[in-house]
């Protein structure tokens, strides 16, 4: 430092400086500063916030709007097809119970106790089979050989009760077994006649066979 003036000069300013600023105290404001600030911040003018421009919205490739679309109806697609087979289901469900139900009704009849059966041939070709049980309150028709009845015609039978012919159900075929519908408790003979696919209320042709139920 004795060799160096201009260093010696330096040093005793910031001796000089420092002692000052450790003799130095905290003021405070005086009054009404922090009012001026803020009215002076007030009018500061603000600069407005840049304009961003806004990026139109990206358009969807025509693949993409067809793929969608694709999707949509394959969905749709599935959808009724679940729904339809679970339709299916339900009805095949049904129509076993049904079967079923008449395989068990007929059987109580032929295994009745007191079954009666009747055979006798039918004067268009073929033989009528009639299987009563008055315990079982059941009968049982087959036909075996009869003629193909006409197109949109099929077999109906009937109970004949007092005199009044009371449907008892269809026969599908010209050969085959069915559980008769209703009840042969005070039937007295049962008949057969050709109708209207669906069935008739009553006959609306003559019998093409027509028998004494045993009592």
């Amino acid at each position: 430092m004795a060799h160096c003036a201009a260093c010696a000069e330096e040093v005793r300013e910031f001796t000089e400086t420092a002692s000052k600023l450790g003799l130095a105290a905290s003021v405070s404001p005086p009054p009404g500063f922090k009012d001026a600030v803020m009215a002076r911040i007030a009018d500061v003018r603000q600069e407005p916030p840049r304009a961003v421009r806004a990026t139109p919205p990206r358009r969807r490739p025509r693949a993409v709007h067809w793929t969608l679309a694709a999707c949509v109806a394959l969905a749709a697609a599935l959808g009724g097809t679940a729904v339809w087979q679970g339709q299916r289901a339900d009805e095949a469900r049904t129509e076993a119970r049904a079967a079923q139900d008449r395989a068990a009704r007929l059987d109580a009849v032929l295994s009745a106790p007191d079954v009666k059966v009747l055979s006798a041939p039918v004067d268009a070709g073929g033989r009528a089979t009639v299987v009563v049980s008055r315990a079982r309150d059941g009968a049982v028709f087959a036909a075996a050989g009869l003629p193909t009845p006409p197109a949109g015609k099929v077999y109906q039978l009937w109970f004949d009760v007092d005199g009044t012919m009371r449907p008892a159900g269809l026969l599908p075929d010209s050969s085959g077994t069915v559980l008769m519908k209703g009840s042969p408790r005070t039937a007295t003979a049962m008949g057969v006649t050709v109708e209207p696919e669906g069935g008739s209320r009553a006959p609306t042709s003559k019998p093409v066979a027509l028998m004494a139920l045993p009592g």
